[in-house]
């Protein structure tokens, strides 16, 4: 049976892993500031982040934690694992910030700003830190939609190539945090079952699932 091997919750007042919130040291400040103090108390040593847009900050850093609890393997390229991500807004946060480049007197855009104004950005930039070389797609919904993501993730199993998949929701807007990361993993001996109403619990009560390894 197809399981969620683990998980990674991060809001704007909840940080967690695999069921655990204290996994980490205590994570100060709000929106941008709280995403590099929870980069900083990782202990992680990539540059690149600092140039992320905060959609692809709050993407990476999920990815990190979900792939570090299962020890994943980044310097070896890797076929097996698709990604799949969604959110509700887009790149519109960092699409903002490129605006305000275009209007001002000076008129100057960013560059920089502007490589980030696709929403899919994260599913590469957790691609390459981690040699992902399996599908990669990236959806725009309303809003979390667990069936949604189901299908998906489900779509993607349909490769036989494919024996997990990196499944993300990276909402991102005006400074707040919706993110829930999670690895489904074809056939699994252990885990969550990887079903609608479990997605549903995970995004809902990540708490509430302490003990689902067991």
């Amino acid at each position: 049976m197809n399981k969620i091997v683990a998980y990674c919750r991060i809001t704007d007042n909840a940080l967690v892993l695999n069921g655990n919130r204290n996994f980490a040291p205590p994570v100060e400040g709000t929106g941008q500031v709280r995403l590099t103090n929870l980069y900083r108390a990782l202990g992680l040593t990539y540059p690149k982040f600092h140039k992320m847009d905060n959609v692809s900050k709050a993407g990476f850093l999920a990815s990190e934690l979900v792939l570090r609890s299962l020890n994943y393997n980044m310097e070896v390229p890797d076929s097996s694992t698709a990604l799949v991500f969604a959110n509700s807004s887009s790149s519109l946060d960092n699409d903002k910030r490129f605006q305000e480049t275009l209007a001002k007197n000076a008129y100057f855009p960013s560059p920089a700003v502007f490589v980030y104004t696709l929403p899919n950005i994260v599913t590469g930039e957790v691609a390459i830190r981690n040699k992902i070389l399996g599908e990669t797609s990236f959806y725009i919904m309303k809003s979390f939609n667990a069936e949604k993501m189901h299908i998906f993730v489900e779509w993607a199993f349909g490769c036989t190539e494919i024996k997990q998949v990196l499944c993300g929701w990276t909402e991102y807007l005006d400074g707040h945090c919706d993110v829930l990361v999670w690895m489904a993993r074809k056939k699994a001996d252990t885990g969550l079952n990887f079903s609608i109403s479990n997605i549903n619990k995970l995004y809902v009560d990540p708490y509430g699932t302490i003990d689902f390894r067991s």
